[in-house]
Parts: structure tokens; C-alpha cells; sequence
């Protein structure tokens, strides 16, 4: 197992620990009108992990996963609307994508080829990059959002 590895399944699991078992009510709550919901948030993390993980695996994703990649930037980084709708984002919705994601970058995070690590990706937030550089960045994203899932549960105002 790779350092890069072992950081991604820390920093993922964390925020899964975090986010496991809200109401579908607390995945869709919103600190302000501009921020993420928990739930976006979610998706958001696993939309980041298909944008990489397909293209370092020269993978084409299905309907269902497109619509998930998109979330790593549909209104998060560009004006476009978030890909699911406010009623969509549920538990369930969350575990699947989540999950769906790991299953596609478990092989890539655990053993990298060198034709993988090599390789050259777009970065979600724009620059080309080498698929070391898009695993080191999938090693701390998610943590990146667990600090913010966490001010969320704990703001005033959050559902109990």
C-alpha cells in the first residue's frame, strides 16, 4: 500500500464516518444560499474521484456516473446548476455514489502503474496534470470536506 493510499482511505473514511447516517433532511440542509449542502458535498467528492479515476483508467462512464462526475464541478466551480436536484440528494444517493466511486479507484490508489502515474489528466479545477499529481489530490479531498461537513453539523440551525 502505497503513502498516497494509505492518506486517501484515512482522509475518505473520516468524511464518510462524518456524513454516515444523517437524515435525508440533514444531506440537504445548507449552511447559506451559496454553499453545499452535506449531501452535495458528497457527490461533489465522489464526481472529483470519477473525474480522475476515468480518465486514468480510460474508462467511459454511463449515464448514472456522468451525471455524478459532473457534480465535481457543476455548481461547485462554474455557474452551472448542481446535476441533482435539492430532493434527489438522500442517504442513499450519497452511500451509492460514494461507493461507486471507490470501487472504480480502489486498484488505482492501492497499486498505480507506472503508465498511470505517468499519464496526463485534467484537473477539475483546470491545469493538466500527471495521474501522481490527480492521486495526491484525491488523497486529501476528501478530508478537505470533512472540516466543512463538520462546521455544517455544528452550525446553528442545523436539523437535529
Amino acid at each position: 500500500m502505497s503513502a498516497i493510499s494509505e492518506s486517501w482511505e484515512l482522509s475518505r473514511q473520516r468524511f464518510v464516518d462524518t456524513i454516515t447516517g444523517l437524515s435525508d433532511e440533514q444531506y440537504r440542509w445548507r449552511l447559506h444560499d451559496k454553499a453545499l449542502s452535506i449531501g452535495e458535498m458528497a457527490i461533489h467528492v465522489a464526481g472529483v474521484e470519477f473525474s480522475f479515476g476515468c480518465q486514468l483508467l480510460d474508462k467511459a462512464l454511463n449515464e448514472d456516473e456522468q451525471r455524478i462526475r459532473s457534480a465535481a464541478t457543476d455548481g461547485v466551480l462554474n455557474d452551472l446548476p448542481f446535476p441533482f436536484k435539492p430532493n434527489e440528494i438522500t442517504g442513499a444517493l450519497v452511500s451509492e455514489s460514494l461507493a461507486r466511486a471507490k470501487s472504480l479507484l480502489n486498484p488505482l490508489m492501492s497499486d498505480p502503474t507506472e503508465a498511470v502515474l505517468g499519464r496526463e489528466v485534467k484537473s477539475v479545477i483546470g491545469p493538466l496534470i500527471t495521474g501522481q499529481g490527480a492521486l495526491a489530490r484525491l488523497s486529501f479531498h476528501p478530508a478537505y470536506h470533512l472540516g466543512q461537513a463538520y462546521l455544517i453539523k455544528s452550525s446553528p440551525g442545523f436539523p437535529k
